[in-house]
C-alpha cells in the first residue's frame, strides 16, 4: 500500500536517523528531497509548499523542545505536519445509524458497503443493505452477492427499479435494524441526473452519515469531487479505495482533508477483510517506516493468534507446531508486505519486494511440509533424520532441500530469538527512545 509515498519518507527517515550530523544545511536538504515525495505522489502543490514551509519555521526558527536534538525534532515536527496533512485526528463510525453512500462509477464502492457491513457486525450490530442503484445493469446482483458473503439482509427492488420507492420501503422494513446502509447510483457529481436523484433520496432517507467513496488514483483531482458531492448532500465523511495499487494516494488523501470532510475508512485491497479504520497517526508512522504496533496487534487478535506461543516464540521456545500455526495466523491477517510495514523498524529497512513474495512462497511451502510430518516430529524436530526427511519430502510433494531449509530456518530463527532476549530484548533500544519521541507504545 502505498508503495512509492512510503518508500520515498522510509528512505527520507533513514537518511536523518543515520546520517553523521544535523545541521541547517541538512534541513533544508531533507525538505528538498520532502517536496519532491510528495508532489511525485500527487500530493497538491500549494498543499505540499505550505507543509514544507511550515517544517522549515518550526525546525530552523522555534526553540528546540527540551530533552531532543535538533535531529529528534526535525523528526518529531515531519510527522506532526504530515498527520496534519493527512487528516489530523482520526474519526471513526460507532453506533445505530443511516448511513448514505455516494460516489463515482468504478470507485468500488458496492464493494465498500459491503466491507462497511462487515465493521458493523464486529462491532456487534445488526446492518442491512439497500440497493438504489438501478443505472448500473449488474449493481442489484452484485449487491445481493456481497450480502450472502458476509450473511446479512439486502433489499433491492428489481420490479420498479425506482430508487425513492425502494428507500420509502427499506426505511418500514427495517426500522428495528442498527445499521441501514444504502448504496446509490455512481456517476460524476456535475452529473445533473445524478445530482437530482441524489438530492430527493438525501431528502427521503434523512441520513445520519453521508460517506463518499473515492478511488486513490483520482489524486488531487478527488478535492474537487469531494467539495462538489458535499455541495449536493453535505458529505460526513469519505471512503477512500485501491489505496494498494496506486502512486497518487498521496494526492486524494489530502485533497480530501482539507474539503473538512474527514477519511474515515481505507479499502487495501479486493477482499471484504481489507478494509481499515483511517488513524491519520498510525498511518503516518507506517509511511515514515516507524511501524504501527497498534494495527498489528488488532490484526493478530482477529486472526486469533495466541498471545501465549507468540511470547514462546519470542523467547526461542516453540515447536514446528507453533511455528505453523503461527504461519496460518499470518496469512490471516494479510500479505506479508503489508505486515512487515506495521513492524517498527522494517519500514526502514532496505528489503526488495520480490525477496519479500519469495519468502510468502517459503512459508505456504513450510506449512505443507510440516502439515506432512507426525506430530511427534512437529514437537522435536531433532528427531528428524536422513530417512524422515526423505518420507516428509514425498508426502508433502515438496524436494528434500525445502525439507532440510525448513529445519535450518527453525534451528537458525530460535537462535537468533534466544539471543535477542526474547520480549524484554525487542522492547528495549534505540528504536524504542525513538519510537517514544512520537508518542508510540512499543
Amino acid at each position: 500500500m502505498f508503495d512509492n509515498l512510503s518508500k520515498g519518507l522510509g528512505n527520507l527517515i533513514r537518511k536523518l536517523v543515520t546520517g553523521t550530523a544535523v545541521d541547517k544545511e541538512a534541513v533544508e536538504e531533507v525538505l528538498v528531497d520532502l517536496k519532491k515525495i510528495l508532489l511525485e505522489s500527487d500530493v497538491d502543490i500549494q498543499l505540499t509548499e505550505n507543509l514544507v514551509n511550515e517544517i522549515r519555521e518550526k525546525c530552523l526558527q522555534e526553540k528546540i523542545p527540551s530533552g531532543l536534538t535538533l535531529r529528534e525534532h526535525v523528526l518529531k515536527v515531519i510527522y506532526d505536519e504530515l498527520v496534519k496533512l493527512l487528516g489530523g485526528r482520526p474519526s471513526e463510525l460507532l453506533g445505530k445509524k443511516r448511513l448514505m453512500t455516494v460516489g463515482l462509477y468504478g470507485s468500488g464502492k458496492t464493494t465498500s458497503i459491503g466491507k462497511l457491513a462487515r465493521y458493523f457486525i464486529k462491532q456487534g450490530l445488526k446492518p442491512a443493505l439497500v440497493g438504489l442503484d438501478y443505472h448500473r445493469p449488474a449493481a442489484p446482483q452484485q449487491l445481493q452477492q456481497i450480502s450472502k458473503q458476509i450473511g446479512v439482509s439486502v433489499y433491492v427492488d428489481e420490479k420498479t427499479r425506482d430508487p425513492y420507492s425502494t428507500a420509502r420501503t427499506a426505511l418500514e422494513k427495517y426500522s428495528d435494524y442498527d445499521v441501514v446502509i444504502f448504496d446509490t447510483a455512481g456517476r460524476n457529481a456535475l452529473d445533473k441526473e445524478l445530482a437530482d436523484e441524489l438530492k430527493k433520496l438525501y431528502e427521503i432517507i434523512k441520513p445520519d452519515e453521508v460517506l463518499l467513496v473515492l478511488p486513490a488514483d483520482l489524486g488531487k483531482v478527488a478535492r474537487v469531487q469531494a467539495e462538489e458531492f458535499h455541495k449536493l448532500v453535505g458529505v460526513t465523511g469519505v471512503i477512500i479505495t485501491k489505496m494498494d495499487g496506486t502512486a497518487k494516494a498521496g494526492g486524494a488523501l489530502a485533497a480530501t482533508s482539507v474539503t473538512g470532510s474527514k477519511v474515515k475508512f481505507i479499502g487495501t485491497g479486493e477482499k471484504l477483510d481489507a478494509f481499515e479504520t483511517y488513524n491519520p497517526e498510525r498511518f503516518v508512522s507506517r509511511l515514515l517506516g516507524l511501524g504501527d504496533l497498534q494495527t498489528l496487534l488488532e490484526k493478530a487478535k482477529e486472526a486469533e493468534i495466541n498471545p501465549e506461543k507468540v511470547e514462546r516464540i519470542a523467547e526461542g521456545k516453540f515447536t514446528l507446531q507453533d511455528f505453523m500455526e503461527q504461519i496460518e495466523g499470518m496469512q490471516k491477517m494479510g500479505p506479508m508486505s503489508q505486515i512487515m510495514n506495521l513492524i517498527p523498524g522494517m519500514g526502514m529497512a532496505k528489503i526488495p519486494k520480490d525477496l519479500v513474495e519469495k519468502q510468502e512462497q517459503k512459508m505456504k511451502a513450510y506449512k505443507i511440509i510440516i502439515q506432512s510430518m507426525t506430530k511427534v516430529e512437529r514437537e522435536d524436530p531433532g528427531i528428524v533424520n536422513a530417512t524422515r526427511i526423505s518420507r516428509i519430502a514425498k508426502g508433502s510433494g515438496r524436494t528434500e532441500a525445502e525439507v532440510r531449509e525448513l529445519l535450518n530456518q527453525y534451528n537458525q530463527t530460535k537462535k537468533m530469538l534466544r539471543s535477542l532476549g526474547g520480549m524484554k530484548g525487542l522492547q528495549r533500544g534505540e528504536f524504542k527512545k525513538l519510537a517514544q519521541q512520537f508518542g508510540l507504545k512499543m
